[in-house]
């Protein structure tokens, strides 16, 4: 798992089936201790928790993991947004935290 930013939509007329009616977002992967990319870079993930640009997100990247939350072994899935993120702390000290000016 990481921790990054929505960044941008992808738009697919022509997929997979399984990606019929599943919203593809772009996100940069960020360190949690002070917001700079992560070495994932920007990856494409199935939006499970109804993000939208610039929030910061939990991403799942691991095949088997992603494949098992939407209940399909042969699902082409590796990379799934699955929570939101109000608040980042590490050793006592908050690198993120979401304030109602972002709301």
């Amino acid at each position: 798992m990481f921790l990054g930013t929505v960044i941008g939509t992808v738009v697919a007329p022509i997929q997979h089936p399984f990606y019929d009616g599943k919203k593809l977002l772009l996100v940069r992967a960020e360190k949690p201790d002070d917001g700079k990319p992560a070495t994932e870079g920007v990856v494409l993930a199935i939006d499970r928790v109804g993000a939208g640009i610039g929030e910061k997100v939990l991403v799942l990247k691991e095949g088997s993991s992603a494949r098992s939350l939407f209940r399909d072994d042969r699902a082409p899935v590796r990379t799934v947004i699955v929570g939101i993120v109000d608040e980042v702390e590490i050793e006592g000290r908050r690198t993120f935290f979401t304030t109602d000016s972002d709301s």
